[in-house]
């Protein structure tokens, strides 16, 4: 087989991905494999902005372990990618030398190794919703199917299947659509397979679920009385914690008041309210939609979802920690959600022990925000939920947009159907015609057998 490699630099963390695919591709395009997966440890590169040398560093332990699964012969043949998103996206809004710096540092961690390092890249919006949508359908065996008469089969519109990504720092939505698309902005076209489509896709920045729950505490800060207190109706009630207004305000995507100073510590008790935690966190989306408008949420047409939809990363790990990824009703999802934002941080700390605290106390919040997003944001409602499968992997590999990205920057999929298929291979030949001559061999020595045996017992009787 032949292997690829992709680092997945999100804005929280970064994976590293090892695929195989059969030598010279198999009928004409690839079938490709996840051989293995590796979390760098630390945050997401982007958080070395003041540390570069530190990002390159940190990739070094899976590095070494791809190394010792690829063998030594075929590594240098390895074509290798790190693409970044929008936690790079936002550091380039601040500061774009940094993100040269970090980059810089990259190349050199990974030249150190002996692959085909082909470059480290930040991917657009559009880019990381449409790949996280060829991805998720390359898996599923919708865009083509190999049939037993030797031919490529295009199955139906209608077994195409949505995109729903939850990142740190972005979310993506990507499906096609039944009517077309009337923002040019929101279409991507794409020819796959020698059939073309034109896909709905929108990345909203600042809507991952880090930033989006960072923006909640800034906006319950700014609606408190006291100005260093904020009482959180999403954090179980009893939690406390300090922070400083530096770590509250050091992104982007939320703006600091004017006054404070930097240093200044704040008080976050929570309150465990179910009703107030959905509340405010509507607030930081703007639902209406211009007269003659469809859209998501702030002002961005979107046009009604259809058909099934598969949701991974944040989406599905914050149902799968209340266990609602079984395809429960959303009634039953709600009142599960409710009961969970109901419960106190002793209560929630007795039930959860070997969970993460900084995850545990988030999770309420976490989980809110996603049911938000998806009914409020991208208008499903009890009809369609039961469309939405929520999932980690597809075909024991992980969905979200690093396949997608090798498989396009390979050329696995290509833009025409393969050919027919017209015959075996000639090693298949071989091995097909050794297996047919073992096997006559085999029967032609059994029917001897059994003849003398029954000329044996011939012989007995008489």
């Amino acid at each position: 087989p032949q292997y690829g490699l992709v680092f997945d630099a999100g804005s929280t963390h970064t994976a590293l991905y090892i695929y195989q695919w059969p030598v010279g591709k198999e009928n004409g395009t690839g079938i490709v494999s996840q051989l293995g997966a590796c979390t760098v440890s630390g945050p997401g590169i982007s958080s070395y902005a003041d540390n570069p040398s530190g990002a390159g560093a940190s990739l070094k332990p899976c590095l070494d372990k791809a190394m010792q699964i690829i063998p030594a012969e075929q590594q240098r043949e390895t074509p290798t990618y790190l693409g970044a998103t929008a936690g790079m996206r936002l550091l380039r809004a601040q500061n774009s030398t940094k993100v040269e710096q970090i980059f810089a540092e990259v190349t050199k961690a990974i030249g150190e190794y002996p692959v085909d390092f082909r470059g480290a890249q930040i991917l657009t919006g559009k880019e990381e919703g449409s790949l996280g949508w060829i991805t998720v359908n390359y898996l599923l065996e919708t865009l083509i199917k190999f049939s037993f008469t030797g031919d490529w089969t295009h199955p139906p519109a209608e077994d195409v299947v949505g995109a729903l990504d939850l990142g740190g720092a972005s979310a993506q939505i990507t499906f096609l659509p039944e009517t077309t698309i009337d923002d040019s902005n929101t279409e991507t076209l794409l020819r796959l397979y020698g059939t073309n489509y034109s896909i709905y896709t929108h990345s909203y920045l600042c809507y991952g679920q880090k930033q989006a729950l960072k923006m909640l505490m800034a906006s319950l800060h700014q609606d408190s009385p006291s100005p260093q207190q904020i009482s959180h109706p999403c954090y179980p009630k009893g939690y406390q914690e300090n922070v400083t207004m530096a770590e509250l305000y050091d992104s982007p995507c939320v703006r600091a008041p004017g006054g404070p100073s930097p240093t200044q510590t704040l008080r976050v008790t929570g309150t465990g309210e179910p009703a107030a935690c959905s509340s405010a966190i509507q607030k930081l989306f703007n639902f209406s939609c211009g007269a003659n408008r469809t859209c998501g949420f702030n002002g961005v047409y979107q046009p009604p979802v259809r058909g099934q939809f598969y949701a991974f990363s944040g989406l599905y790990h914050d149902l799968h920690f209340l266990n609602l990824t079984g395809g429960q009703p959303l009634s039953s999802v709600s009142a599960a959600v409710e009961q969970f934002c109901n419960s106190s941080w002793e209560k929630v700390q007795e039930e959860f022990p070997t969970m993460n605290r900084t995850w545990l106390h988030d999770a309420c919040a976490a989980t809110s925000y996603s049911l938000t997003l998806l009914l409020q944001g991208y208008k499903f409602n009890h009809t369609t939920w039961h469309n939405i499968h929520f999932v980690r992997q597809v075909t024991n590999v992980d969905v979200g947009w690093t396949l997608g990205y090798m498989l396009n920057l390979t050329n696995l999929i290509p833009s025409e159907t393969p050919p027919r298929v017209i015959g075996l291979q000639r090693t298949n030949w071989i091995a097909a015609t050794v297996l047919l001559a073992v096997m006559l061999i085999l029967i032609f020595c059994l029917l001897t057998a059994m003849c003398c045996q029954k000329n044996s017992f011939g012989y007995e009787s008489l």
